[in-house]
């Protein structure tokens, strides 16, 4: 990896943290109305609508969408559908920053991951930010301190498929573009969604959810986008670490919006976090130099 694309996964990865924090808001707002299948069926009737339309307006984007890897887009979106399903009700029954803090065992998951199935190379550094990782998550939520709740075995669960998901969309986006991987999750997660859905849903919306509803839709295609393009970007192992810059924004929204707990050990390791992911930029970065400077045979 050189510098620039650090740079472009650092850019496309901040997108995805914002993204991930107003469907977390937004999920929170409809879930007093709209059941786990309902959210997810309105995020992907949206999805599949644009990409549909993009694909029938664009015919260089229809030649994207081929069947080469459907075997790979089928695994991908149905451990996907099924961590989303455990992500959404965990955010109706668990603290916002209890969620997210959770959701950050999956580097660790998805480091191993990556080293197995993609060969990337593992590093000194990359263990490190994993490690400091897992430590300010484990200093946040306390173990034995604080009571455990189904939704906190639903959440570990959940941060393992979602680990595999990051490893078969890096897979992906070696042959295939973003828009065909983005076309067929939506496709695909569609008809699942509606399994668990109510068909007068639709009869209980109003006016006032219409916000929410847009905060689930839209970055629920832009959360995905800009994840996509920043495992394009840069080696999993230097993207995944970036989305643990997550949980101090949750924290802090979840405080002005719900008034959930922020005391004093989520910014400690909040801080643990952070300077994980900086130590391992700053060593990928140098790591860059260094390869840029050795003489070519």
């Amino acid at each position: 990896m050189n510098q620039t694309h650090i740079a472009k996964a650092v850019l496309w990865m901040c997108g995805t943290l914002v993204s991930f924090s107003v469907m977390a808001l937004s999920i929170r707002a409809l879930s007093r109305t709209m059941n786990t299948f309902e959210i997810l069926a309105a995020r992907s009737a949206f999805g599949v609508l644009v990409f549909i339309g993009l694909a029938a307006l664009q015919p260089q984007l229809r030649r994207q969408i081929r069947l080469r890897e459907f075997r790979l887009h089928a695994m991908r979106n149905g451990v996907s559908f099924a961590s989303q399903v455990g992500w959404v009700y965990s955010l109706t029954v668990l603290p916002l920053a209890t969620v997210t803090a959770l959701e950050f065992t999956a580097p660790a998951w998805a480091a191993a991951l990556a080293v197995l199935f993609l060969r990337e190379r593992i590093t000194p550094a990359r263990i490190l930010t994993v490690m400091m990782g897992v430590i300010g998550v484990l200093i946040i939520l306390r173990p034995g301190a604080l009571p455990l709740e189904p939704g906190i075995f639903v959440m570990v669960a959940v941060a393992a498929g979602f680990a595999i998901g990051y490893i078969i969309t890096k897979k992906l986006t070696g042959t295939e573009t973003t828009f065909a991987i983005l076309f067929w999750m939506n496709v695909m997660q569609f008809p699942l969604c509606l399994l668990g859905v109510d068909p007068t849903f639709l009869t209980r919306i109003d006016s006032a959810q219409l916000w929410p509803l847009l905060g689930v839709s839209i970055p629920g295609i832009t959360a995905h986008l800009c994840m996509t393009n920043a495992f394009r970007a840069g080696d999993a192992q230097v993207v995944v670490p970036l989305d643990f810059l997550r949980l101090p924004l949750i924290a802090v929204l979840g405080w002005i919006f719900y008034a959930e707990r922020a005391d004093v050990l989520l910014f400690v390791g909040a801080a643990f976090i952070i300077t994980g992911i900086l130590v391992n930029l700053r060593s990928e970065a140098r790591r860059s130099r260094v390869d840029t400077t050795l003489p070519s045979r």
